[in-house]
């Protein structure tokens, strides 16, 4: 076996380490780790990109309108039932929550018994039964409501009666266009155009 030739010196003066070349070969380094890290995804800040927080807890909404059916009503109905004939809700006072407006008359075999308009709010505690808050139109005045709607936070009605005694109660011949208002803390009626006959 034939021993190899040893180098000469010379050609292995590039193999000798100093510490320039140990320098460079670690800065060398460090920049390819720096790129590296800065081009690989970032899982931690993409985690936290898509994780969505807890929703933040919600306003209570408005409370729902009051039943006119469990309402007591100030009626005499002489012993027979009374009926909710119409009903409308919205806010009236502006505290955010509705109020109902409800038509109600006693039950009647025939004609066309008076009615009367009542503004109903939440019973005590946003609980039912509804409670009668304002009465707008009493069955003593003998009139019948029609066309009932709540308009820019204001009630709205039309209201038939008759011009005198001898009128058939199945007839109204009287008829009147009247609204409501929440006013410094009361119910102020405006009139929409003179009682006519109908």
């Amino acid at each position: 076996m034939q021993p190899s030739a040893a180098p000469d010196p010379v050609d292995l003066a590039h193999t000798h380490a100093r510490p320039l070349h140990w320098l460079a070969t670690a800065a060398a380094t460090a920049a390819v780790v720096a790129l590296a890290g800065a081009l690989a995804p970032r899982t931690a800040e993409a985690g936290r990109a898509t994780t969505t927080a807890a929703p933040a807890p919600q306003a209570p909404g408005p409370a729902a309108a009051p039943d006119p059916e469990t309402a007591v009503y100030p009626l005499r109905c002489g012993g027979a039932d009374h009926r909710v004939v119409q009903r409308v809700s919205g806010d009236l006072d502006g505290d955010k929550n509705p109020e109902t407006v409800a038509v109600v008359h006693c039950e009647a075999g025939s004609g066309t018994p008076p009615a009367g308009l009542y503004v109903l709010t939440l019973g005590r505690g946003g609980t039912p039964p509804a409670r009668v808050v304002a009465t707008l139109v009493d069955p003593s005045e003998q009139r019948s409501v029609t066309g009932l709607a709540i308009r820019d936070g204001a009630v709205r009605a039309t209201l038939l009666g008759y011009s005198s005694a001898d009128v058939p109660s199945c007839c109204p011949d009287e008829k009147e266009q009247v609204g409501w208002e929440w006013t410094g803390g009361a119910f102020v009626r405006t009139t929409g155009a003179e009682a006519r006959g109908v």
